[in-house]
């Protein structure tokens, strides 16, 4: 447990599952203040595509990255990075300035109608209450925390790279047109042993009996 807030109508307590105890509160005076603690990013519902494009291709960066720094783009994280490509059909590894114009164009859409999807669902499920459970986890997700359950869309595995305390999860079919993709540090363990495609995963793995 982390802090302990104590209202007239009930406790709310913060915690923090993870491990690296990242978890930092800050008191402050005024608006002013506040915004010193903002990293800057773009906000997608109040930008165009131009402006959304000129952002994430500010830099060279893997989709992924960009998705999830916040100095780029304001309130998107791990979990929803991963719906937004799967919504967009774009790999997680594709680099930010070698998009075409049509690429940056479902980027922008798909991130919008995610977030959208998610708004309303996740307010639609609290009510006039407060959440009680936050997770990145829900079994409502086309692709996050889905590893080798089959894409709602073409029936393929999801796949996962995990890195750090995250996961990034993909369909190898819809996202990287077969091709698996594999972590910097993996891929030189195992080289050329490393499958290229889903199938031949799929031929590495042990039979059950």
């Amino acid at each position: 447990m982390v802090a302990t807030f104590r209202f007239s109508n009930g406790n709310l307590i913060l915690t923090e599952a993870g491990s690296r105890k990242r978890t930092s509160l800050h008191v402050v005076a005024n608006e002013a203040e506040l915004q010193l603690l903002n990293p800057g990013g773009l906000e997608v519902f109040e930008s165009n595509v131009d402006q959304f494009a000129a952002v994430i291709q500010s830099t060279n960066h893997t989709l992924k990255r960009a998705l999830t720094d916040p100095r780029l783009l304001s309130g998107i994280g791990n979990a929803y990075s991963d719906e937004i490509l799967f919504e967009a059909k774009l790999s997680p590894f594709l680099q930010t300035q070698k998009m075409t114009a049509e690429e940056i164009k479902q980027l922008f859409a798909a991130t919008r109608t995610t977030l959208t999807n998610w708004i309303d669902r996740l307010r639609a499920e609290t009510g006039d209450g407060f959440p009680e459970k936050v997770t990145a986890f829900r079994p409502a997700m086309a692709v996050h925390g889905r590893y080798k359950q089959p894409c709602i869309r073409c029936g393929a595995k999801i796949q996962r790279i995990r890195y750090a305390s995250n996961e990034m999860n993909y369909c190898p079919n819809c996202q990287t047109g077969g091709k698996l993709l594999a972590d910097r540090s993996l891929s030189r363990l195992l080289r050329q042993d490393w499958p290229r495609s889903a199938e031949e995963l799929e031929a590495l793995m042990p039979r059950r009996p």
